[in-house]
């Protein structure tokens, strides 16, 4: 079962973010996409962090399986950041496309943390959950900051 869920998740990654460039017909379409999966990628790390600040019961299974939806949505939004999707309805501030590989950069350590937190996640361990929590806040808090 577990290589079938990485082998529908591989295939859907690869499905949605090779064509992503072209799949926007306009600018809204790709601002739509990329909030939404942020969303579902912020919705699924703050169950997570909720359980490693001890604000709701710590569910081992809900905890593996928010963080590997949560590492998952962590690739998809930033094909999305296309030309002319800087305006529009968007909170997305103009250094993203000033400076892209910083950007990028960010994006990436993201990645890499939320892929750490998905591992630890995994283990059942709570105490290095709540490190991997902490170090994935800090890298969109790095980003969002800046």
């Amino acid at each position: 079962m577990k290589k079938l869920n990485t082998l529908i998740i591989a295939v859907a990654t690869l499905v949605l973010t090779v064509p992503a460039m072209a799949q926007f017909a306009k600018p809204a379409d790709a601002i739509k996409y990329r909030q939404s999966a942020l969303f579902v990628m912020q919705q699924n790390f703050a169950r997570v962090a909720a359980m490693a600040a001890g604000k709701v019961p710590f569910d081992a299974k809900l905890a593996a399986e928010s963080a590997e939806v949560a590492t998952y949505m962590s690739k998809l939004p930033w094909a999305a950041f296309v030309e002319g999707s800087d305006k529009g309805s968007t909170k997305a501030k103009p250094q993203i496309w000033a400076e892209k590989a910083k950007f990028n950069e960010y994006a990436e350590k993201m990645q890499a943390e939320m892929g750490k937190l998905d591992a630890a996640a995994k283990t059942g361990n709570l105490d290095s959950i709540k490190a991997a929590v902490g170090a994935v806040g800090g890298s969109c808090k790095t980003c969002h900051d800046a």
